[in-house]
């Protein structure tokens, strides 16, 4: 992946998905042979020339200064996530270090300290392209209670909870608007690629899902971001029934971070997540996944499925 090549793909996706009426750009009734604005139209509203604008767009840019992003990012009505990403590609090329991979992930024994002290709540640790590192059996119960509870401890054969979401029949279940769900996993995986455009895993997990999943593919073309820090979704679990959760990510740094998931007190959601709890507590430590009526499926690849985005 080339950081200056997507910040062109970047740049030119969002300025597509702007409609002049919604700029204040007047169109006179004129027919025009493009979706959203045009280059000039984007660059008057940033206040800078069309050529410097289009070499952004071509990647032959390297040097936006600040105020210029700025510009761009109000032009383009981005939010603060959004702006932090198109920095983020704006400035991959001068930032990261040349030939150096990531550093493999781990879970620290504080972060085991804190998944046993959170025994009544579910909890995940993810990496940041969604591996599943750890989880309480909780979590495991909520989320994944159809996997094998020593899943994670496998590097071969650890899940990936952005695979699960889209290839997984179980997972994609539990979510009343799945389409959502997709969507929030789509945009975290999007800024995460902003940050760390060597990441070659990263890349073929893209590519995967891009190959076998149709959606996925549609919703990475999109271009859209997000930061997965807080979010509520309605779930149904097939042990107890509906529930909604807040999930949120506890985070210190670029580590690992723990996703929780908390009910309303009082709620019904409260009450569902109770009896899950009591049925982890009377299944076996380390005993098959059982507390799930149904055996593991995945999704078959989508018809019309796109060939895997770089």
């Amino acid at each position: 992946m080339n950081g200056t090549s997507h910040l062109g793909d970047f740049l030119r996706t969002r300025r597509a998905q702007l409609r002049p009426e919604d700029v204040g750009v007047p169109t006179y009734g004129e027919r025009r042979r493009v979706p959203g604005l045009r280059r000039e139209e984007l660059a008057l509203l940033a206040g800078v020339s069309v050529s410097y604008y289009t070499r952004l767009e071509q990647g032959q840019s390297q040097s936006a200064s600040p105020e210029v992003l700025d510009a761009i990012a109000r032009a383009l009505r981005l939010d603060e996530s959004e702006e932090r990403h198109l920095r983020h590609l704006a400035h991959a090329d001068r930032q990261r270090p040349r030939g150096r991979r990531p550093a493999p992930e781990r879970v620290t024994e504080a972060m085991r300290q804190l998944l046993d002290a959170l025994g009544e709540v579910p909890a995940v640790v993810l990496g940041r392209r969604s591996d599943v590192l750890a989880w309480n059996r909780l979590g495991h119960a909520l989320f994944a209670g159809h996997l094998a509870p020593a899943a994670p401890e496998s590097a071969a054969g650890r899940p990936n909870m952005a695979r699960l979401v889209f290839l997984d029949a179980h997972t994609r279940a539990l979510y009343a608007d799945w389409p959502g769900k997709a969507r929030a996993v789509v945009g975290n995986l999007r800024l995460v690629a902003g940050l760390h455009p060597d990441d070659g895993a990263l890349h073929a997990l893209v590519g995967e899902l891009s190959s076998k999943s149709a959606e996925f593919a549609s919703m990475w073309a999109d271009h859209r971001v997000r930061a997965c820090s807080v979010a509520a979704y309605a779930m149904r679990h097939p042990l107890v029934g509906a529930l909604t959760v807040t999930q949120q990510t506890l985070s210190h740094g670029p580590g690992p971070g723990i996703v929780v998931a908390t009910t309303e007190p009082d709620s019904s959601s409260r009450a569902a997540l109770t009896l899950l709890a009591q049925a982890v507590r009377s299944a076996p430590p380390t005993g098959p996944a059982a507390l799930v009526p149904q055996s593991p499926r995945t999704v078959p690849p989508s018809s019309g499925s796109r060939p895997p985005v770089s």
